[in-house]
């Protein structure tokens, strides 16, 4: 059974998705701040974080931070702050989905159901490990080693995304495939979610991510990996 964590200060919106969510059959836990955020997924790691950025105590982006020192769970943004700059803050603080208040259960549950198709184990890959950069990328156990020994961390929506570039060495994989094969087919326009993935991935993983030499964007098609 799929653990879900949800944090938020509305009474009322904990209630609505401890209710909902539990009648789906998730296993749900909710807490009202930041620092019982942080100490919940700790005690007991969670699936899959649903988490409100106006916490009283601690900022979500705070929050996420915090997870994202030492777990790699699926964090969705639940938050009534619409503007760009809070979307950027929070998928570049490791977030991996952002919904905003007011919000249909069904959308939630859609993105819920989007983040958790994301949560199975990768596919053993024949052949040597991938090489991109200073970085040794082993996909069958999850993990990025760089040349000095140290470990970078990717969240499941950047394993995933990465994943489908370097299964497929050299050629162009589609905006529009990327976004259903990662995200699901529901958010086939979301283009925004690629550029913002793919900064991220070249900020951890290419030498120059300015002038990236392995994950190559093709203006207006997509993405490829090139060896």
């Amino acid at each position: 059974m799929t653990r879900i964590l949800v944090v938020d200060d509305e009474p009322q919106i904990l209630r609505a998705l401890r209710i909902n969510l539990r009648a789906r059959g998730y296993d749900v836990e909710v807490v009202a701040g930041g620092v019982a955020a942080l100490k919940a997924a700790a005690g007991r790691p969670p699936d899959l974080v649903v988490l409100d950025l106006g916490l009283p105590d601690l900022d979500g982006v705070e929050v996420i931070r915090g997870l994202r020192g030492w777990s790699s769970v699926p964090i969705i943004v639940l938050s009534g702050r619409a503007g760009s700059e809070d979307k950027v803050a929070a998928l570049d603080a490791g977030a991996d989905d952002y919904v905003t208040k007011p919000f249909g259960i069904d959308e939630l549950l859609a993105r819920i159901r989007a983040v958790t198709r994301r949560l199975g184990p990768a596919t053993p890959v024949a052949g040597p490990a991938v090489r991109i950069g200073r970085h040794t990328v082993d996909l069958a156990d999850r993990t990025v080693i760089r040349d000095d020994g140290g470990e970078v961390k990717l969240t499941p929506t950047q394993w995933a995304m990465l994943e489908k570039l370097l299964r497929n060495p050299g050629k162009l994989v589609s905006q529009r495939q990327l976004l259903r094969d990662v995200w699901g087919p529901e958010y086939q326009h979301e283009t925004n979610y690629l550029r913002q993935y793919m900064a991220r991935l070249r900020r951890k993983l290419e030498d120059d991510p300015a002038r990236p030499r392995h994950l190559i964007t093709e203006p207006g098609m997509g993405y490829r990996y090139r060896p």
